[in-house]
């Protein structure tokens, strides 16, 4: 069973549509701490320290059964003309990256981080990746920006919508992984699944 190191409810429909088994065990890890001026690196850095400090906890306490296949950690951002919008902190920063936004590209780049939960933590278990989407948004005006910020889902978001949801209106265009705009890239996923890590899982107890 994969663990998922996320308090995100889209990544965890993703998984229970995609029929993996998991559970779900928020790791706390405290974003505002970890910095890097590169996107991608931050990503990487902040799926890690997600991972890790579900995997140390489950280690502590004995939960490291090889029922436990991985535990995933993931991370997103926009980058937006070369800036970089995670979560709006409020509405108004929500509405004026959307006046910028409206008619552009932006790339949505998620870090994903698994980490082997049934065998001593070595370097070379350690699976890190960056799996980036480009997006073209809606061209809309300004009442229509209000009317989906006042919905209250862009504040919830990296990036200030949700594909998911009502933003999935708001997006004209898709480059790449679509999974990967809600939350973490499913294809990804399959091949580190399917790879030395997730064939732990059937190995003898």
């Amino acid at each position: 069973m994969l663990v998922l190191a996320s308090a995100s409810p889209a990544r965890r429909r993703l998984l229970e549509q995609a029929a993996i088994p998991h559970r779900v065990q928020v790791s706390g890890v405290d974003e505002e701490v970890i910095q890097d001026p590169d996107p991608t690196q931050l990503v990487q850095l902040l799926a890690r320290a997600k991972a890790q400090v579900v995997w140390q906890g489950m280690q502590q306490v004995g939960l490291g059964e090889p029922a436990c296949t991985a535990v995933l950690g993931c991370d997103s951002l926009l980058v937006f003309e070369e800036e970089v919008f995670g979560k709006p902190a409020d509405a108004d920063e929500a509405r004026s990256r959307w006046l910028r936004m409206a008619g552009g590209w932006g790339e949505l780049i998620t870090g994903h981080c698994l980490m082997p939960g049934i065998s001593p933590l070595l370097e070379g278990n350690v699976q890190i990746a960056v799996v980036t989407t480009r997006l073209q948004f809606a061209a809309i005006n300004a009442e229509e920006i209000a009317t989906y910020v006042a919905s209250g889902e862009p504040l919830q978001c990296a990036g200030g919508f949700a594909l998911e949801g009502r933003g999935g209106l708001l997006v004209e265009r898709i480059e790449g992984c679509y999974s990967n705009v809600i939350g973490l890239s499913l294809p990804l996923l399959r091949r580190w699944l399917t790879g030395p890590i997730g064939r732990q899982s059937a190995a003898p107890g």
